[in-house]
Parts: C-alpha cells; structure tokens; sequence
C-alpha cells in the first residue's frame, strides 16, 4: 500500500487522467472495473461550484461509486479554490487534485491550469489555501513547464506543494507550449522525484504494460496516470496490472469482449445522463472501442449520425460483426 496522505491506495498504483468531457460517472465506473487504482472527475470550475451551477455540480455525482474517487478543481483565486474544494469534500472526494496543467486557450487565458507555472508564489498561496480547507488529501497536476525556457520548473512547483501540505504531486513532463505533441520528457518526473519525499505519480507517453514498467523503474516515480490511452481501450488497466504484477502480458482483448464493454459503457451513460444526451456524448467513445476494425472509417460515419440507444447499438453490432 502506498499513502497519499491519508488515503491508503493498493500497488501498482495506476491512476486515470481527469478528461474534460470524457472522465465522467460511466467512464470512471468502467476503468474501475478493469482495475483502475484511483480515478478522477472532470475538471470542475470552481466558479461554477460556487456559483451553485447545475451542471458544474453534476460533475461532483459520485453516488454508486466503488472505491476512491477524487475531484479535480481549477482556477487561480486562492480562497475560491479553497471555497471549491471545501463543496467537493462534502459531495464525497476521496481527493482533491488542483490543476496547474490544462494547456487549452479557454483555461490558460484566464490565468489558470498550465498558466499558474508561470506563477510560483501564486501556486504557493493556492496550495496552502486548500490543503487548510479540506481534511482529505489534496494533490498537485502539473506540466513541466509553460515554454522550453521554463521546461524545469515543475521541480520549483513540485517542492512549494510538498511544503504548503499536499500529499502527492502528478507530472506531465511536457511544457505547455507542447500540448500533446513530441515526447513526454521522464527526466523532469525523476527529477521531480529526487527533490521531494511526498508520493510522485508520472503522467505521459504510457500505452502498455512495458512503457509503465520501464518508467517507473527507471524515473523512481510512485505510481503512473494514464490518459489519452485508455480512450476506448479500458482495458490497458488490466494489462499493465497483470504485467508489473506478473512480468507477462495478459491475454489480448477479444473483440467480443470489447463489444460486451462498449455496449456496457453506453447503457451505463444512458442510465446517468438519459438517452440523448448520451448517445450524443458516447459517439466519440464508441468510435475510440471500434478503432482497429476492418472499415472503421466507414463506421464511424454511420456510429455519428445514431440518434437513439438502440440505433448505436445496432452500429456496435454491426461494427463487430
């Protein structure tokens, strides 16, 4: 077992990226299932929370939920964020993860995600605000930096967080300026690591039981968060699991077993958020289950023009036929 802060969680310690429009109450239930440690929601605005939003507030539904769930706030106002933090921890956070990494226009513009790198002393107040605020832990997401120039500052950030109380750090080792592009940069994760003594989790570049192994073995990180790859494709919770447990690769999925999942992931969506706003929304998320299917071009025209459950079902069939 490794601690973040209070929070007691199993190794591998594998976690799942919060995804603004994808990391919501079904996808968190189905990487759970296939062995995710800890999972996250959406990025909530924590204007909106206070504010009292609906649909900012819909984002904190964490009822049914097995097993930890954390929620990751953004802003750049101190006493806000600690406002937020303290409505997230009531709704039944397990966690409380502040974002100083998004690297979108719509968020940086205003000063926060990835823009707070460019702002040391402000990321200290913000981290002291809602360690204070909150009694569960609360943890860092980071990008290595804003541009090339500051590409290191993630190990400045990463020791004020240590020192104002959070109880673990996440590090994307890629500058903002970078957004997904290039290559992840695991030295700034091992050197984030030799500088602190709180948890450090490697966030980039993760795709298979091998990546993850070499980067933990070789960065000294505590634990991994996958992102982009577990879009359509759960399953890489299990593989990586049986690989850093066992040292050898798990069975491939079956494409009925991907089915089953889809299909499963879709009802779930439905049940949470009725059917048409999830069809809607489980477009992307069923194209992503059906990449690497003969036609899957092809599919992915007819799976954007389902209006209904069943019509996407009958796509998911036909796709996997």
């Amino acid at each position: 077992m490794i601690n973040i802060g209070s929070l007691s969680l199993p190794e591998p310690m594998i976690w799942a990226a919060p995804m603004a429009g994808i990391s919501d109450k079904a996808c968190r239930i189905i990487n759970k299932e296939f062995g995710c440690v800890l999972v996250f929601t959406e990025m909530v605005n924590d204007k909106g929370l206070l504010y009292g939003q609906q649909r900012t507030l819909a984002l904190l539904n964490l009822e049914g939920e097995e097993g930890p769930a954390a929620v990751q706030i953004f802003g750049r106002e101190p006493e806000q964020l600690g406002q937020a933090a303290l409505i997230a921890e009531n709704s039944g956070a397990a966690l409380i993860d502040i974002n100083c990494g998004c690297p979108t226009p719509k968020i940086v513009k205003n000063g926060a995600g990835a823009a707070l790198m460019r702002e040391p002393r402000r990321c200290r107040e913000i981290f002291r605000t809602v360690v204070r605020a909150v009694k569960i832990p609360v943890t860092v997401k980071m990008r290595s930096g804003w541009d090339e120039e500051s590409s290191d500052r993630c190990v400045e950030i990463a020791g004020l967080a240590e020192q104002e109380g959070a109880a673990a750090v996440i590090i994307h080792p890629r500058t903002r300026e970078q957004f997904f592009s290039g290559k992840a940069d695991w030295g700034k994760v091992k050197a984030v690591k030799q500088r602190i003594s709180i948890p450090v989790i490697g966030n980039g570049d993760i795709d298979s039981g091998e990546t993850a192994r070499f980067r933990l073995e070789t960065s000294g990180c505590d634990g991994i968060m996958i992102g982009r790859a577990y879009l359509g494709n759960p399953f890489i919770f299990r593989e990586i699991n049986g690989f850093l447990q066992n040292k050898e690769k798990t069975a491939p999925v079956t494409w009925a077993e991907r089915l089953e999942t889809a299909a499963k992931h879709l009802n779930l969506a439905c049940l949470f958020k009725g059917e048409e706003v999830a069809v809607k929304e489980m477009r992307k998320h069923i194209s992503w289950y059906c990449k690497g299917i003969p036609g899957a071009a092809k599919k992915r025209a007819e799976i954007n023009k389902a209006q209904t459950r069943a019509q996407m079902l009958e796509c998911l069939h036909s796709a996997f036929a």
